[in-house]
Order: structure tokens, then C-alpha cells, then sequence
């Protein structure tokens, strides 16, 4: 977050907390900034030293809650809509749940495989099923255009279907892959597929960093848009620390 200077999701948060007044809002940036550092720097350290895991793990705790207690808010939602559950700002907030995940599975190794699978996962499943509900509205298919026109991978799209359609089908796929990661659950054989499937919403979400103008910045590296894209990144550790708990058993010799 020191790269990409003031934020308005920050002000948003300090808005919601009534702390906005209390310090500059360059100052709110750069302890964000340094929270995250922090964690990545714990992570690596505690590869070698697993007594740091629980540091870790109250570290992404409190930063993936600070942001989410904020989802009270009414401007986390689209008015117009009626509001709750038409996520707007809220939707790059919704991906703090992967880090809460993250935190709770490093705090809690003793848990077992079924319970640590579903936390694993859910994070995944709420993104997929909540922004790709939003795929069927008007006002979430006019805001993906641009970015799904600079793909090199969806562009295409748009030469057969319009803007609405373009985006019900990216809907009904991230919705079959909601299906298909609760299946993976319940049936081993379908892991591969369900993590691929699901795998892809955020692997391409991370090549609008290069093909989206807009998400890059000569002066602070990522722009608001980048930011937002970057932290479905968080959703594929998500994904890597769900398949060895899902994942189909050797066959004995």
C-alpha cells in the first residue's frame, strides 16, 4: 500500500471507525502498508520457524477483520439495488475472508480434515458466489466491460454475445464452480477439476495487471483497480491449502 498512495478503501474503513480526523490518512496507509509487510515477512520466517505461526496467524486475523467489521456500513452496498446483498465497494473488502481463513487454519492445525477443508474454502466459494451473482446485474456488467475487453483471454466474448450476456455467463461459470468445489468436498475425483475451475477465475483476474491500463501507475506501481485485482492472489492460497485436504487418497500398493 505504499506504492499506491492514498486509497479510498482505507478512508472508508477510518470513515466507518470515526478515526479519519484522528491522523492523516497518509499515516492510516502506511500502518496498513506495514501490516501486510509484516505478515509477508512472518510467513517466510515461519517456513523455518513454526513457533512464529501464531503471530502469523493473529496478524492476518486482526488485518482480515478490521476491513470486514466495515461490510456494517451502508456504503459498502448498492443503494439503487436495495442495498444488502448488492455488494458495490464491498467487493474488494469480501476478499479479506481469505486471510481470516488463512489465520484460523494456521491457529488451529488440530482441526479436522472435513472442518479445516470447509474454512479452507469458504472464502473461495463466498467470492465466486457473491461477485458472480453480481455478474447478472446491469451495473456489474457495464463495471467488468473495459476489463474484460483488454483480455487477451476474453475479449473474444464480446463479437458473440453483448455486454449482459458476456457477463451471465461469467456468472453461471463462477456459479458451477461454487458447485463444483462443494462436490470436491464429498467426492475426491473431483478435486483437480473444481480447484482448476475455480483456479482460473483468479489466475486471469491477475493478467488484467498487464492488460488493463487502468491498474497500473507510472507513479505508485498499482492504481485503486490494481490493488482490488492483486488480492485475488490471496484466493489461490486458499485453493493450495484446500487440495491437500480434499485431495484423493493413494491407492494402497
Amino acid at each position: 500500500m505504499l506504492l499506491i498512495g492514498p486509497h479510498k478503501h482505507i478512508n472508508l474503513v477510518t470513515d466507518f471507525y470515526s478515526v479519519t480526523d484522528l491522523l492523516p490518512i497518509s499515516v492510516f496507509n502506511a500502518l496498513a502498508a506495514l501490516a501486510f509487510i509484516a505478515s509477508a515477512i512472518l510467513a517466510l520466517l515461519s517456513i523455518k520457524t513454526p513457533t512464529l505461526r501464531p503471530v502469523l496467524a493473529y496478524l492476518l486475523i486482526v488485518i482480515g477483520l478490521v476491513p470486514l467489521i466495515s461490510l456494517l456500513s451502508p456504503t459498502r452496498w448498492i443503494a439503487d439495488l436495495g442495498g444488502f446483498p448488492a455488494i458495490g465497494s464491498g467487493q474488494g473488502i469480501i476478499k479479506y475472508f481469505a486471510l481470516l481463513s488463512i489465520g484460523i487454519l494456521l491457529l488451529k492445525p488440530q482441526l479436522s480434515r472435513l472442518k479445516a477443508a470447509w474454512i479452507s474454502v469458504l472464502p473461495v466459494m463466498l467470492v465466486l458466489l457473491w461477485i458472480g451473482g453480481m455478474k447478472f446485474t446491469a451495473i456489474e456488467a457495464k463495471g467488468i466491460e473495459d476489463l474484460v475487453a483488454s483480455s487477451p483471454f476474453m475479449f473474444w466474448m464480446y463479437n458473440f454475445w453483448d455486454v449482459q450476456t458476456t457477463s451471465n455467463i461469467i456468472g453461471v461459470y463462477d456459479l458451477v464452480a461454487v458447485v463444483l468445489l462443494v462436490a470436491a468436498i464429498y467426492n475426491h475425483k473431483l478435486v483437480l477439476p473444481a480447484i482448476v475451475m475455480s483456479g482460473m477465475v483468479f489466475v486471469v483476474t491477475q493478467t488484467f495487471l498487464v492488460s488493463f491500463n487502468a491498474s497500473l501507475s507510472a507513479d505508485t506501481l498499482l492504481t485503486g483497480t490494481g490493488h482490488f485485482l492483486i488480492k485475488d492472489l490471496w484466493f489461490i492460497a486458499n485453493l493450495a491449502l484446500f487440495y491437500p485436504l480434499v485431495k484423493p487418497e493413494k491407492a494402497e500398493a
